[in-house]
């Protein structure tokens, strides 16, 4: 379960609009947004710049519950989108969507790698280990939502790929993609020799196969 705990202080706003957008930013140093879901209206926010900037600054912030408070009043969500300037590091717009305790919800969670040093495909066999994906869809209540779900890696032999179904989930958490058939149960990573030593095991040739001098 995700341990973090991350707050926003939200301002209501009512001038909406691109160019409204604009001048938030550029004038007010503000963060436009947006909150919905949970059966109630949708709502729109301004945020703090520096607040945006040092909470979206943590992994750990993109798969937790954050307290979004609205005028001092807290409201629970998650983060469903965010537009970032194509070529500055900022946040241009964030959208919120309100969780409910009782009502799973599907969420992106990143994957985290683990035990690679000791994969005995790597430490045995020559092997490099691929990352075919970087997150991965789950659902679950918000009670159970962790940080990140983990990949072991130890035990993968040279040129086996892992899949979602392979994957230990923690209490409670489902693959999104899993329920949808096997045809979906996609490569998550992968171990095999790097090419060029590859191309270079197949060109030695055998020791015992070379011509022996003659004695004339």
């Amino acid at each position: 379960m995700s341990t973090s705990n991350f707050e926003l202080n939200a301002t209501i706003r009512n001038d909406i609009g691109k160019g409204a957008s604009r001048r938030l930013r550029r004038l007010e140093n503000l963060v436009p947004g947006i909150i919905y879901g949970g059966g109630k209206d949708p709502v729109n926010l301004t945020f703090k710049t520096n607040e945006v900037s040092k909470a979206t600054a943590s992994e750990a912030f993109y798969s937790s519950i954050i307290n979004v408070k609205i005028d001092g009043k807290g409201e629970k969500a998650v983060v469903k989108a965010m537009q970032r300037h194509p070529a500055k590091d900022f946040v241009m717009h964030m959208d919120f969507l309100r969780v409910s305790e009782k009502t799973a919800l599907q969420i992106n969670v990143p994957l985290h790698f683990i035990n690679e040093d000791k994969c005995v495909a790597v430490k045995t066999g020559g092997g490099k280990v691929n990352h075919l994906m970087a997150e991965v869809e789950i659902s679950c209540l918000p009670k159970d939502l962790p940080e990140f779900i983990e990949v072991d890696m130890a035990e993968v032999q040279l040129d086996q790929t892992l899949h979602l179904s392979d994957i230990k989930l923690p209490k409670g958490v489902t693959i999104v993609a899993l329920t949808h058939g096997e045809s979906h149960d996609h490569p998550v990573a992968s171990v095999h020799k790097p090419k060029a030593a590859s191309e270079e095991d197949s060109a030695a040739p055998a020791a015992d196969s070379a011509t022996p001098e003659s004695d004339a």
